[in-house]
């Protein structure tokens, strides 16, 4: 169960109105790296952790403290877009609001479907997916997913942060690029305690050594040209696992032959054709 509370984890305040950093935000809240895909990633794989409680606890935790981060998001925007369109533009405003935002830079769906508030999509306007969200019930794999998406949310944070000129919107972003720094440490820590506790870093963890193709499994293949990659410690010494070395190759070579592929049934109609008997 969640309970709401009234107050919000920290100020949402502007300066001015500004519908066009208004439009911009929406990528932190409704893109591919916002703060919705990670309170559905982090709740969802709450959801389905099996055995983990402490872990468990962990996903729910970051996963509600990112719904309170939505609410921040979300007021800020709703506070960029009150007063818009400018003065300059309230005519055409009251004469036709789609014309009117779109000659302010203004996300003209902010006038005609949210009616000046934030919506459930990015900066140009598509509509949040859940298949912006990784919850494979493997820890150690969602763990650096979570990373990952903390990791390209910080890095938007950051930007939108030199993009904008208004200080008090700066504030609000501070916090939350300090949140971001919280959570990718955490993630690193707990990834880290997952590597310990299995001693290894290959996902899955338990998968049966013997049944790779244990002779290719540590080979690093010169695929493009040029050398540069080789003295990369991808390419030589002991691998991070421990358990075997990196060996360069540098002529790749097949494992297999050509495939040979029998012609499809005339009624396919592929090309070429085969012929069709009646």
């Amino acid at each position: 169960m969640f309970y709401h509370v009234k107050e919000l984890q920290y100020e949402a305040k502007v300066s001015r109105p500004d519908p066009v950093f208004a439009k911009k935000l929406q990528e932190v809240l409704g893109g591919q790296w916002g703060e919705m895909s990670v309170m559905m990633q982090y709740l969802f794989q709450g959801f389905n952790c099996r055995g983990n409680k402490k872990y468990r606890d962990l996903l729910f935790d970051i996963g509600t403290e990112e719904i309170a981060h939505i609410e921040i998001l979300a007021t800020l925007i709703a506070r960029l877009l009150d007063g818009t369109p400018m003065e300059s533009q309230l005519e055409a405003f009251n004469y036709d609001p789609a014309l009117a935002a779109v000659l302010g830079g203004m996300n003209p769906q902010h006038a005609i479907v949210s009616g000046l508030g934030a919506m459930p999509a990015d900066s140009v306007g598509n509509r949040w997916s859940a298949d912006y969200i990784v919850a494979s019930g493997n820890l150690l794999a969602d763990f650096r997913a979570n990373l990952t998406a903390e990791s390209q949310g910080r890095l938007q944070v950051s930007r939108l942060y030199e993009i904008s000129d208004d200080p008090l919107v700066k504030d609000t972003l501070s916090f939350l690029i300090a949140r971001d720094t919280a959570h990718q440490n955490q993630w690193i820590a707990a990834i880290r305690e997952l590597e310990n506790k299995a001693q290894d870093v290959v996902v899955p963890t338990n998968f049966p050594k013997e049944l790779q193709k244990q002779e290719v499994a540590y080979d690093f293949y010169n695929t493009s040209q040029g050398q540069s990659d080789a003295n990369g410690p991808w390419a030589q010494g002991t691998a991070p696992d421990g358990r075997g070395q990196f060996r360069y190759i540098e002529q790749p070579f097949p494992y297999g032959p050509i495939p040979k592929l029998p012609l499809a049934p005339a009624t396919v109609f592929n090309t070429p054709p085969k012929p069709l008997t009646r």
